[in-house]
Protein backbone atom coordinates (compact mmCIF):
# COMPACT_ATOMS: atom_id res chain seq x y z
CA UNK A 1 0.00 0.00 0.00
CA UNK A 2 2.88 2.34 0.65
CA UNK A 3 4.21 1.92 -2.87
CA UNK A 4 0.79 2.63 -4.35
CA UNK A 5 0.38 5.86 -2.36
CA UNK A 6 3.87 6.97 -3.25
CA UNK A 7 3.23 6.36 -6.90
CA UNK A 8 -0.13 8.15 -6.87
CA UNK A 9 1.22 11.24 -5.11
CA UNK A 10 4.50 11.46 -6.95
CA UNK A 11 4.85 13.99 -9.76
CA UNK A 12 8.37 13.10 -10.83
CA UNK A 13 8.83 11.77 -14.34
CA UNK A 14 11.38 9.16 -13.30
CA UNK A 15 9.08 7.37 -10.86
CA UNK A 16 6.18 7.36 -13.30
CA UNK A 17 8.24 5.79 -16.06
CA UNK A 18 9.70 3.11 -13.80
CA UNK A 19 6.33 1.96 -12.49
CA UNK A 20 4.85 2.12 -15.99
CA UNK A 21 7.63 -0.07 -17.36
CA UNK A 22 7.03 -2.65 -14.62
CA UNK A 23 3.32 -2.60 -15.40
CA UNK A 24 4.09 -3.07 -19.09
CA UNK A 25 6.17 -6.16 -18.35
CA UNK A 26 3.36 -7.62 -16.28
CA UNK A 27 0.99 -6.97 -19.14
CA UNK A 28 3.26 -8.77 -21.57
CA UNK A 29 3.41 -11.79 -19.25
CA UNK A 30 -0.32 -11.88 -18.59
CA UNK A 31 -1.24 -11.73 -22.26
CA UNK A 32 1.36 -14.22 -23.49
CA UNK A 33 -1.16 -17.06 -23.31
CA UNK A 34 -3.74 -15.36 -25.51
CA UNK A 35 -4.63 -17.60 -28.46
CA UNK A 36 -3.20 -16.15 -31.66
CA UNK A 37 -4.50 -16.77 -35.15
CA UNK A 38 -2.71 -19.33 -37.30
CA UNK A 39 0.36 -17.96 -39.01
CA UNK A 40 0.69 -14.85 -36.76
CA UNK A 41 3.90 -16.11 -35.21
CA UNK A 42 5.35 -16.21 -38.61
CA UNK A 43 4.66 -12.71 -39.51
CA UNK A 44 7.95 -11.62 -37.92
CA UNK A 45 9.87 -14.29 -39.79
CA UNK A 46 8.68 -13.30 -43.23
CA UNK A 47 11.29 -11.48 -45.35
CA UNK A 48 11.27 -7.75 -44.98
CA UNK A 49 9.35 -7.67 -41.70
CA UNK A 50 11.46 -6.60 -38.73
CA UNK A 51 10.58 -7.50 -35.19
CA UNK A 52 9.87 -4.03 -33.85
CA UNK A 53 10.93 -2.83 -30.45
CA UNK A 54 8.45 -1.13 -28.18
CA UNK A 55 8.70 2.60 -27.61
CA UNK A 56 7.79 4.26 -24.31
CA UNK A 57 5.50 7.26 -24.35
CA UNK A 58 6.56 10.62 -23.03
CA UNK A 59 4.64 13.06 -20.86
CA UNK A 60 3.55 16.26 -22.45
CA UNK A 61 3.64 14.92 -26.01
CA UNK A 62 -0.10 15.09 -26.49
CA UNK A 63 -2.59 16.22 -23.86
CA UNK A 64 -6.30 16.73 -23.86
CA UNK A 65 -8.02 19.66 -22.12
CA UNK A 66 -8.56 17.56 -19.00
CA UNK A 67 -4.81 17.04 -18.66
CA UNK A 68 -4.72 13.35 -19.46
CA UNK A 69 -1.68 12.15 -21.38
CA UNK A 70 -2.47 10.36 -24.59
CA UNK A 71 -0.11 7.64 -25.87
CA UNK A 72 1.43 8.26 -29.22
CA UNK A 73 0.89 5.38 -31.63
CA UNK A 74 3.68 5.05 -34.11
CA UNK A 75 3.17 3.42 -37.47
CA UNK A 76 6.30 1.68 -38.58
CA UNK A 77 7.52 1.71 -42.14
CA UNK A 78 5.83 -0.77 -44.47
CA UNK A 79 7.59 -4.01 -45.32
CA UNK A 80 9.45 -4.25 -48.68
CA UNK A 81 7.02 -6.95 -49.86
CA UNK A 82 4.15 -4.46 -50.12
CA UNK A 83 3.42 -2.15 -53.00
CA UNK A 84 5.22 1.24 -52.69
CA UNK A 85 1.94 3.02 -53.27
CA UNK A 86 0.54 1.45 -50.09
CA UNK A 87 3.20 2.84 -47.76
CA UNK A 88 1.44 5.04 -45.22
CA UNK A 89 2.78 7.85 -43.07
CA UNK A 90 1.25 8.41 -39.68
CA UNK A 91 0.28 12.08 -39.05
CA UNK A 92 2.65 14.04 -36.88
CA UNK A 93 -0.03 15.28 -34.51
CA UNK A 94 -3.23 13.72 -33.31
CA UNK A 95 -6.51 15.62 -32.89
CA UNK A 96 -7.47 16.68 -29.43
CA UNK A 97 -10.09 14.42 -27.93
CA UNK A 98 -11.88 15.02 -24.66
CA UNK A 99 -12.56 12.03 -22.43
CA UNK A 100 -14.85 12.13 -19.35
CA UNK A 101 -13.10 11.42 -16.10
CA UNK A 102 -15.90 9.25 -14.67
CA UNK A 103 -15.63 6.54 -17.33
CA UNK A 104 -13.21 3.66 -17.78
CA UNK A 105 -9.95 4.25 -19.68
CA UNK A 106 -10.48 5.15 -23.30
CA UNK A 107 -10.32 2.31 -25.85
CA UNK A 108 -7.67 2.09 -28.51
CA UNK A 109 -8.04 3.76 -31.90
CA UNK A 110 -8.08 0.29 -33.43
CA UNK A 111 -11.19 -0.90 -31.60
CA UNK A 112 -14.76 -0.51 -32.73
CA UNK A 113 -15.91 1.23 -29.52
CA UNK A 114 -15.79 4.72 -31.00
CA UNK A 115 -18.41 7.42 -30.26
CA UNK A 116 -21.31 7.85 -32.65
CA UNK A 117 -20.30 9.73 -35.78
CA UNK A 118 -16.62 9.39 -35.04
CA UNK A 119 -14.30 7.79 -37.59
CA UNK A 120 -11.15 6.27 -36.09
CA UNK A 121 -7.96 7.82 -37.33
CA UNK A 122 -6.51 4.48 -38.42
CA UNK A 123 -9.67 3.63 -40.37
CA UNK A 124 -9.64 7.02 -42.10
CA UNK A 125 -6.07 6.52 -43.20
CA UNK A 126 -6.59 2.97 -44.44
CA UNK A 127 -9.86 3.65 -46.25
CA UNK A 128 -8.00 4.66 -49.42
CA UNK A 129 -5.88 1.49 -49.53
CA UNK A 130 -7.07 -1.58 -51.46
CA UNK A 131 -5.83 -4.60 -49.56
CA UNK A 132 -4.80 -7.65 -51.55
CA UNK A 133 -5.16 -10.14 -48.73
CA UNK A 134 -8.59 -9.15 -47.41
CA UNK A 135 -9.47 -9.73 -43.78
CA UNK A 136 -9.09 -12.50 -41.33
CA UNK A 137 -10.22 -13.17 -37.80
CA UNK A 138 -7.54 -11.93 -35.41
CA UNK A 139 -7.59 -10.85 -31.80
CA UNK A 140 -6.92 -7.33 -30.66
CA UNK A 141 -3.44 -6.36 -29.49
CA UNK A 142 -2.55 -7.52 -26.03
CA UNK A 143 -2.38 -3.91 -24.90
CA UNK A 144 -6.02 -3.29 -25.81
CA UNK A 145 -7.14 -6.60 -24.32
CA UNK A 146 -5.40 -5.84 -21.08
CA UNK A 147 -6.90 -2.34 -20.92
CA UNK A 148 -10.45 -3.64 -21.37
CA UNK A 149 -10.00 -6.42 -18.84
CA UNK A 150 -9.18 -3.94 -16.10
CA UNK A 151 -12.33 -2.33 -14.66
CA UNK A 152 -11.20 0.44 -12.30
CA UNK A 153 -13.12 1.05 -9.12
CA UNK A 154 -13.65 4.35 -7.35
CA UNK A 155 -10.37 4.21 -5.41
CA UNK A 156 -8.08 2.83 -8.10
CA UNK A 157 -9.53 4.40 -11.26
CA UNK A 158 -7.02 7.24 -11.44
CA UNK A 159 -4.10 4.94 -10.64
CA UNK A 160 -4.99 2.37 -13.29
CA UNK A 161 -5.76 5.07 -15.83
CA UNK A 162 -2.39 6.60 -15.22
CA UNK A 163 -0.61 3.26 -15.56
CA UNK A 164 -2.56 2.52 -18.74
CA UNK A 165 -1.48 5.80 -20.29
CA UNK A 166 2.14 5.56 -19.24
CA UNK A 167 2.76 1.94 -20.16
CA UNK A 168 4.74 0.80 -23.18
CA UNK A 169 2.63 0.16 -26.28
CA UNK A 170 3.73 -3.15 -27.87
CA UNK A 171 4.52 -3.19 -31.59
CA UNK A 172 1.68 -4.43 -33.77
CA UNK A 173 2.46 -5.65 -37.32
CA UNK A 174 1.17 -3.55 -40.18
CA UNK A 175 -0.90 -6.42 -41.56
CA UNK A 176 -2.70 -6.77 -38.22
CA UNK A 177 -3.45 -3.03 -38.03
CA UNK A 178 -4.81 -2.96 -41.57
CA UNK A 179 -7.09 -5.93 -41.01
CA UNK A 180 -8.47 -4.43 -37.80
CA UNK A 181 -9.08 -1.04 -39.40
CA UNK A 182 -10.83 -2.63 -42.35
CA UNK A 183 -13.00 -4.83 -40.12
CA UNK A 184 -14.05 -1.71 -38.19
CA UNK A 185 -15.49 -0.19 -41.38
CA UNK A 186 -17.04 -3.23 -43.01
CA UNK A 187 -18.20 -5.16 -39.91
CA UNK A 188 -18.01 -8.52 -41.66
CA UNK A 189 -19.03 -11.61 -39.76
CA UNK A 190 -16.71 -14.45 -38.83
CA UNK A 191 -17.97 -16.74 -41.58
CA UNK A 192 -16.85 -14.32 -44.25
CA UNK A 193 -13.50 -13.80 -42.59
CA UNK A 194 -12.89 -17.56 -42.34
CA UNK A 195 -12.88 -17.85 -46.12
CA UNK A 196 -9.28 -16.62 -46.21
CA UNK A 197 -7.41 -13.51 -47.25
CA UNK A 198 -8.50 -13.77 -50.87
CA UNK A 199 -12.24 -13.31 -50.22
CA UNK A 200 -13.56 -10.66 -52.61
CA UNK A 201 -10.15 -10.00 -54.16
CA UNK A 202 -9.94 -12.17 -57.24
CA UNK A 203 -6.73 -11.72 -59.25
CA UNK A 204 -6.90 -10.49 -62.80
CA UNK A 205 -7.17 -13.05 -65.61
CA UNK A 206 -3.88 -14.24 -67.04
CA UNK A 207 -3.23 -12.83 -70.50
CA UNK A 208 -1.78 -15.70 -72.52
CA UNK A 209 -1.18 -15.54 -76.26
CA UNK A 210 -3.33 -18.06 -78.15
CA UNK A 211 -0.45 -19.18 -80.31
CA UNK A 212 2.30 -21.58 -79.29
CA UNK A 213 5.79 -20.24 -78.77
CA UNK A 214 7.87 -20.31 -81.92
CA UNK A 215 10.71 -21.94 -80.00
CA UNK A 216 8.50 -24.77 -78.72
CA UNK A 217 6.48 -25.40 -81.90
CA UNK A 218 9.16 -27.47 -83.76
CA UNK A 219 9.46 -29.91 -80.82
CA UNK A 220 5.77 -30.67 -80.22
CA UNK A 221 5.30 -33.34 -82.91
CA UNK A 222 8.68 -35.02 -82.50
CA UNK A 223 10.14 -37.28 -79.84
CA UNK A 224 12.28 -35.76 -77.15
CA UNK A 225 15.91 -35.69 -78.26
CA UNK A 226 19.00 -36.10 -76.15
CA UNK A 227 19.31 -33.46 -73.42
CA UNK A 228 21.96 -30.85 -74.13
CA UNK A 229 23.91 -29.47 -71.19
CA UNK A 230 23.19 -25.74 -70.81
CA UNK A 231 26.11 -23.36 -70.79
CA UNK A 232 24.95 -19.72 -70.48
CA UNK A 233 22.13 -17.65 -69.00
CA UNK A 234 19.21 -16.73 -71.25
CA UNK A 235 17.10 -14.73 -68.74
CA UNK A 236 17.74 -13.46 -65.23
CA UNK A 237 14.41 -12.85 -63.45
CA UNK A 238 14.55 -10.69 -60.31
CA UNK A 239 10.99 -9.72 -59.45
CA UNK A 240 10.55 -11.65 -56.19
CA UNK A 241 11.35 -9.89 -52.92
CA UNK A 242 11.99 -13.05 -50.92
CA UNK A 243 13.53 -16.49 -51.33
CA UNK A 244 12.06 -18.56 -54.17
CA UNK A 245 11.12 -21.97 -52.78
CA UNK A 246 10.38 -23.87 -56.00
CA UNK A 247 9.77 -23.49 -59.73
CA UNK A 248 7.82 -25.62 -62.21
CA UNK A 249 7.20 -25.51 -65.96
CA UNK A 250 3.63 -25.81 -67.20
CA UNK A 251 2.98 -29.55 -67.78
CA UNK A 252 1.02 -28.92 -71.02
CA UNK A 253 3.60 -28.95 -73.81
CA UNK A 254 1.84 -26.30 -75.90
CA UNK A 255 1.90 -23.92 -72.89
CA UNK A 256 5.26 -24.95 -71.49
CA UNK A 257 6.71 -21.48 -72.10
CA UNK A 258 5.08 -20.52 -68.75
CA UNK A 259 7.03 -20.98 -65.53
CA UNK A 260 5.53 -21.00 -62.03
CA UNK A 261 7.61 -19.62 -59.15
CA UNK A 262 6.75 -19.80 -55.44
CA UNK A 263 8.28 -17.38 -52.96
CA UNK A 264 8.47 -16.52 -49.29
CA UNK A 265 7.27 -12.98 -50.13
CA UNK A 266 3.64 -14.28 -49.89
CA UNK A 267 3.20 -14.45 -53.67
CA UNK A 268 3.55 -16.83 -56.58
CA UNK A 269 4.17 -15.67 -60.14
CA UNK A 270 3.69 -16.93 -63.69
CA UNK A 271 6.44 -16.04 -66.18
CA UNK A 272 6.97 -16.26 -69.90
CA UNK A 273 10.41 -17.77 -69.41
CA UNK A 274 11.03 -18.83 -73.02
CA UNK A 275 10.14 -15.90 -75.28
CA UNK A 276 10.51 -12.69 -73.30
CA UNK A 277 11.35 -13.45 -69.65
CA UNK A 278 8.42 -11.24 -68.60
CA UNK A 279 6.21 -11.75 -65.55
CA UNK A 280 2.68 -12.47 -66.80
CA UNK A 281 0.85 -12.29 -63.47
CA UNK A 282 1.50 -12.02 -59.74
CA UNK A 283 -0.88 -13.71 -57.28
CA UNK A 284 -1.07 -12.37 -53.70
CA UNK A 285 -3.64 -14.73 -52.24
CA UNK A 286 -1.82 -15.67 -49.04
CA UNK A 287 -1.10 -13.64 -45.93
CA UNK A 288 2.04 -15.62 -45.12
CA UNK A 289 4.88 -17.23 -47.03
CA UNK A 290 3.84 -19.48 -49.91
CA UNK A 291 5.79 -22.69 -49.48
CA UNK A 292 4.26 -24.89 -52.20
CA UNK A 293 2.30 -24.46 -55.44
CA UNK A 294 1.67 -26.82 -58.34
CA UNK A 295 0.27 -26.63 -61.84
CA UNK A 296 -2.83 -28.69 -62.40
CA UNK A 297 -2.31 -31.40 -65.07
CA UNK A 298 -4.62 -29.45 -67.43
CA UNK A 299 -2.37 -26.37 -67.21
CA UNK A 300 -5.24 -23.94 -66.53
CA UNK A 301 -5.15 -23.91 -62.71
CA UNK A 302 -2.64 -23.49 -59.91
CA UNK A 303 -2.97 -25.04 -56.46
CA UNK A 304 -1.13 -23.14 -53.73
CA UNK A 305 -0.59 -23.60 -50.00
CA UNK A 306 1.39 -21.60 -47.49
CA UNK A 307 2.22 -20.85 -43.90
CA UNK A 308 -1.18 -19.16 -43.41
CA UNK A 309 -2.87 -22.62 -43.33
CA UNK A 310 -4.78 -21.71 -46.53
CA UNK A 311 -5.26 -23.71 -49.73
CA UNK A 312 -6.33 -22.04 -52.98
CA UNK A 313 -7.06 -23.39 -56.45
CA UNK A 314 -6.90 -20.47 -58.90
CA UNK A 315 -8.26 -20.49 -62.43
CA UNK A 316 -5.77 -18.60 -64.58
CA UNK A 317 -8.18 -17.76 -67.40
CA UNK A 318 -10.83 -16.11 -65.21
CA UNK A 319 -8.83 -15.28 -62.06
CA UNK A 320 -11.49 -16.87 -59.81
CA UNK A 321 -11.02 -19.20 -56.87
CA UNK A 322 -12.37 -22.63 -57.74
CA UNK A 323 -11.47 -24.04 -54.33
CA UNK A 324 -10.46 -22.52 -50.99
CA UNK A 325 -9.74 -24.57 -47.91
CA UNK A 326 -8.27 -24.14 -44.47
CA UNK A 327 -5.79 -26.74 -43.29
CA UNK A 328 -4.87 -27.64 -39.72
CA UNK A 329 -1.18 -26.98 -40.27
CA UNK A 330 1.31 -24.90 -42.23
CA UNK A 331 1.71 -26.44 -45.66
CA UNK A 332 5.13 -27.30 -47.08
CA UNK A 333 4.35 -29.70 -49.95
CA UNK A 334 1.50 -30.36 -52.42
CA UNK A 335 1.01 -33.00 -55.09
CA UNK A 336 -1.88 -33.75 -57.44
CA UNK A 337 -2.96 -37.35 -57.86
CA UNK A 338 -1.58 -38.51 -61.23
CA UNK A 339 -4.86 -40.18 -62.30
CA UNK A 340 -7.70 -38.48 -60.45
CA UNK A 341 -6.92 -34.77 -60.84
CA UNK A 342 -9.65 -33.74 -58.41
CA UNK A 343 -7.60 -35.21 -55.54
CA UNK A 344 -4.40 -33.86 -54.06
CA UNK A 345 -2.21 -34.66 -51.07
CA UNK A 346 -0.65 -32.07 -48.80
CA UNK A 347 1.74 -32.21 -45.86
CA UNK A 348 3.45 -29.78 -43.55
CA UNK A 349 4.10 -29.07 -39.89
CA UNK A 350 1.88 -31.86 -38.64
CA UNK A 351 2.14 -35.61 -37.92
CA UNK A 352 -0.45 -36.35 -40.61
CA UNK A 353 -0.56 -36.19 -44.38
CA UNK A 354 -4.02 -35.42 -45.73
CA UNK A 355 -5.76 -36.05 -49.04
CA UNK A 356 -8.32 -33.48 -50.21
CA UNK A 357 -11.14 -33.67 -52.74
CA UNK A 358 -11.57 -30.43 -54.67
CA UNK A 359 -15.17 -31.27 -55.61
CA UNK A 360 -16.36 -31.42 -52.00
CA UNK A 361 -13.70 -29.22 -50.41
CA UNK A 362 -13.10 -31.74 -47.63
CA UNK A 363 -10.40 -34.10 -46.40
CA UNK A 364 -11.12 -37.62 -47.65
CA UNK A 365 -8.15 -39.51 -46.14
CA UNK A 366 -5.54 -39.03 -43.42
CA UNK A 367 -2.18 -40.77 -43.19
CA UNK A 368 -0.91 -40.78 -39.62
CA UNK A 369 2.73 -41.16 -38.65
CA UNK A 370 4.80 -40.31 -35.57
CA UNK A 371 6.60 -37.40 -37.18
CA UNK A 372 6.74 -33.63 -36.80
CA UNK A 373 6.97 -32.36 -40.38
CA UNK A 374 6.48 -33.72 -43.90
CA UNK A 375 9.16 -32.47 -46.28
CA UNK A 376 8.08 -33.89 -49.65
CA UNK A 377 5.60 -36.26 -51.30
CA UNK A 378 6.11 -38.46 -54.37
CA UNK A 379 3.48 -40.61 -56.12
CA UNK A 380 4.42 -44.11 -57.39
CA UNK A 381 2.69 -46.85 -59.40
CA UNK A 382 0.35 -44.44 -61.19
CA UNK A 383 -1.05 -43.09 -57.95
CA UNK A 384 -1.80 -46.28 -56.05
CA UNK A 385 1.15 -45.62 -53.71
CA UNK A 386 3.06 -42.57 -52.57
CA UNK A 387 6.14 -41.76 -50.51
CA UNK A 388 6.51 -39.15 -47.80
CA UNK A 389 9.83 -37.88 -46.48
CA UNK A 390 9.93 -36.50 -42.95
CA UNK A 391 12.24 -34.54 -40.71
CA UNK A 392 12.84 -37.51 -38.37
CA UNK A 393 16.56 -37.90 -37.76
CA UNK A 394 17.41 -39.89 -34.64
CA UNK A 395 18.70 -43.26 -33.58
CA UNK A 396 15.44 -44.97 -34.55
CA UNK A 397 14.75 -42.86 -37.66
CA UNK A 398 14.86 -45.88 -39.96
CA UNK A 399 11.10 -46.33 -39.56
CA UNK A 400 10.15 -42.70 -40.21
CA UNK A 401 12.52 -40.95 -42.63
CA UNK A 402 10.84 -42.24 -45.82
CA UNK A 403 7.46 -43.96 -45.57
CA UNK A 404 5.54 -45.72 -48.35
CA UNK A 405 1.73 -45.46 -48.16
CA UNK A 406 -1.18 -47.13 -49.87
CA UNK A 407 -3.27 -44.26 -51.18
CA UNK A 408 -6.70 -45.92 -50.90
CA UNK A 409 -6.42 -47.73 -47.57
CA UNK A 410 -4.12 -45.19 -45.80
CA UNK A 411 -1.96 -48.11 -44.61
CA UNK A 412 1.81 -48.13 -44.39
CA UNK A 413 3.41 -50.34 -47.02
CA UNK A 414 6.97 -49.97 -45.80
CA UNK A 415 8.79 -47.84 -43.28
CA UNK A 416 12.23 -49.49 -43.53
CA UNK A 417 13.49 -47.71 -46.66
CA UNK A 418 16.24 -45.26 -45.69
CA UNK A 419 18.48 -46.47 -42.86
CA UNK A 420 20.93 -43.58 -42.58
CA UNK A 421 20.63 -40.72 -40.12
CA UNK A 422 19.90 -37.97 -42.64
CA UNK A 423 16.68 -36.25 -43.59
CA UNK A 424 15.53 -36.12 -47.21
CA UNK A 425 14.19 -32.67 -48.16
CA UNK A 426 13.11 -33.66 -51.71
CA UNK A 427 12.21 -36.72 -53.78
CA UNK A 428 12.06 -37.18 -57.55
CA UNK A 429 11.01 -40.03 -59.84
CA UNK A 430 13.02 -41.22 -62.84
CA UNK A 431 10.97 -40.79 -66.05
CA UNK A 432 11.93 -44.18 -67.59
CA UNK A 433 13.45 -46.44 -64.96
CA UNK A 434 11.51 -47.88 -61.96
CA UNK A 435 13.67 -45.93 -59.50
CA UNK A 436 13.47 -42.71 -57.52
CA UNK A 437 16.08 -40.43 -55.99
CA UNK A 438 16.18 -38.74 -52.60
CA UNK A 439 18.10 -35.59 -51.77
CA UNK A 440 19.73 -36.11 -48.37
CA UNK A 441 21.27 -33.75 -45.85
CA UNK A 442 24.36 -35.96 -46.04
CA UNK A 443 25.30 -33.96 -49.19
CA UNK A 444 24.51 -36.72 -51.66
CA UNK A 445 21.67 -38.08 -53.82
CA UNK A 446 20.56 -41.61 -52.91
CA UNK A 447 19.04 -44.01 -55.46
CA UNK A 448 16.14 -46.33 -54.52
CA UNK A 449 13.97 -48.89 -56.23
CA UNK A 450 10.43 -47.63 -56.91
CA UNK A 451 8.83 -51.03 -56.22
CA UNK A 452 8.57 -52.95 -53.00
CA UNK A 453 10.76 -53.39 -50.91
CA UNK A 454 12.26 -50.03 -52.10
CA UNK A 455 15.89 -51.02 -51.61
CA UNK A 456 18.60 -48.37 -51.72
CA UNK A 457 21.50 -48.77 -54.15
CA UNK A 458 24.84 -49.06 -52.32
CA UNK A 459 26.93 -48.75 -55.47
CA UNK A 460 25.57 -45.58 -57.04
CA UNK A 461 25.63 -42.30 -55.14
CA UNK A 462 25.71 -38.75 -56.51
CA UNK A 463 28.04 -36.57 -54.43
CA UNK A 464 29.79 -33.22 -54.72
CA UNK A 465 27.12 -30.68 -53.74
CA UNK A 466 26.07 -29.26 -50.38
CA UNK A 467 22.63 -29.25 -48.77
CA UNK A 468 23.33 -27.94 -45.24
CA UNK A 469 19.73 -27.75 -44.06
CA UNK A 470 18.23 -26.11 -47.16
CA UNK A 471 15.33 -27.70 -49.00
CA UNK A 472 17.43 -28.28 -52.11
CA UNK A 473 15.49 -29.85 -54.96
CA UNK A 474 16.61 -32.36 -57.55
CA UNK A 475 15.21 -33.60 -60.86
CA UNK A 476 15.89 -35.89 -63.81
CA UNK A 477 15.98 -34.76 -67.41
CA UNK A 478 13.02 -35.86 -69.59
CA UNK A 479 15.15 -38.50 -71.30
CA UNK A 480 16.53 -39.74 -67.95
CA UNK A 481 20.21 -39.35 -68.87
CA UNK A 482 21.04 -36.41 -66.61
CA UNK A 483 20.36 -35.45 -63.02
CA UNK A 484 20.39 -31.84 -61.86
CA UNK A 485 20.54 -30.53 -58.32
CA UNK A 486 21.25 -27.26 -56.59
CA UNK A 487 23.72 -26.61 -53.82
CA UNK A 488 23.86 -24.56 -50.64
CA UNK A 489 26.79 -22.57 -52.03
CA UNK A 490 24.83 -21.45 -55.12
CA UNK A 491 26.21 -23.94 -57.63
CA UNK A 492 24.17 -26.02 -60.08
CA UNK A 493 25.50 -29.55 -60.65
CA UNK A 494 24.58 -32.00 -63.41
CA UNK A 495 25.35 -35.72 -63.10
CA UNK A 496 25.27 -38.61 -65.51
CA UNK A 497 22.56 -40.99 -64.34
CA UNK A 498 24.37 -44.15 -65.48
CA UNK A 499 27.88 -43.44 -64.19
CA UNK A 500 27.12 -41.01 -61.31
CA UNK A 501 29.94 -38.81 -62.58
CA UNK A 502 29.69 -35.04 -62.72
CA UNK A 503 28.80 -33.81 -66.21
CA UNK A 504 28.97 -30.04 -65.58
CA UNK A 505 29.00 -27.46 -62.81
CA UNK A 506 27.41 -24.03 -63.25
CA UNK A 507 28.17 -21.05 -61.03
CA UNK A 508 24.52 -20.18 -60.73
CA UNK A 509 23.66 -17.93 -57.77
CA UNK A 510 25.17 -15.89 -54.97
CA UNK A 511 23.15 -17.77 -52.34
CA UNK A 512 21.79 -21.29 -52.01
CA UNK A 513 20.26 -22.75 -55.18
CA UNK A 514 17.14 -24.55 -53.91
CA UNK A 515 15.23 -25.37 -57.11
CA UNK A 516 16.17 -26.81 -60.52
CA UNK A 517 13.99 -28.10 -63.35
CA UNK A 518 14.49 -29.12 -66.99
CA UNK A 519 12.12 -27.88 -69.66
CA UNK A 520 9.74 -30.71 -70.69
CA UNK A 521 10.08 -30.01 -74.43
CA UNK A 522 13.18 -27.96 -75.20
CA UNK A 523 16.24 -30.21 -74.84
CA UNK A 524 18.68 -27.56 -73.64
CA UNK A 525 16.67 -25.23 -71.35
CA UNK A 526 17.09 -25.36 -67.58
CA UNK A 527 15.54 -23.14 -64.89
CA UNK A 528 17.07 -22.57 -61.44
CA UNK A 529 16.02 -20.48 -58.43
CA UNK A 530 17.82 -19.39 -55.30
CA UNK A 531 17.35 -18.30 -51.71
CA UNK A 532 18.33 -14.81 -52.85
CA UNK A 533 15.03 -14.47 -54.74
CA UNK A 534 16.21 -14.60 -58.35
CA UNK A 535 15.49 -17.08 -61.16
CA UNK A 536 17.81 -17.96 -64.04
CA UNK A 537 16.94 -19.57 -67.35
CA UNK A 538 19.88 -21.46 -68.88
CA UNK A 539 20.33 -22.76 -72.41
Amino acid sequence: MASLVAYDDSESEAETESVGSIHAVSQMKDTSEVVKPPGQDFASEAPGVTEGATLPTKHGSCEDPAGHCLPLVRLWRSDPGSCPSQRLQWPRTEPDVTFPTDKPPRPSLWTSHAPAGHVPLAAARFRQVKLSWGTYNSPEPSFCAQTKSETPDKNGSSLQRKRCEDCIVPYTPKRLRQSQALSTETGKNKDVEAQGPSAGHAPAPLCVAPRVSEFIQPYLDSQYKETTIPRKVLFHLRSHRGPVNSIQWCPVFAKSHMLLSVSMDKTFKVWNAVDSGRCLQTYSLHSEAVRAARWSPCGRRILSGGFDFALHLTDLETGTQLFSGQSDFRITTLKFHPKDHSLFVCGGFHPEVKAWDIRTGKVVRSYKATIQQTLDILFLQEGSEFLSSTDASSRDSADRTIIAWDFRSSAKISNQIFHERYTCPSLTLHPREPVFLAQTNGNYLALFSAVWPYRMSRRRRYEGHKVEGYSVGCECSPDGDLLVTGSADGRVLLYSFRTASRARMLQGHAQACVGTTFHPVLPSVLATCSWEGDIKIWH
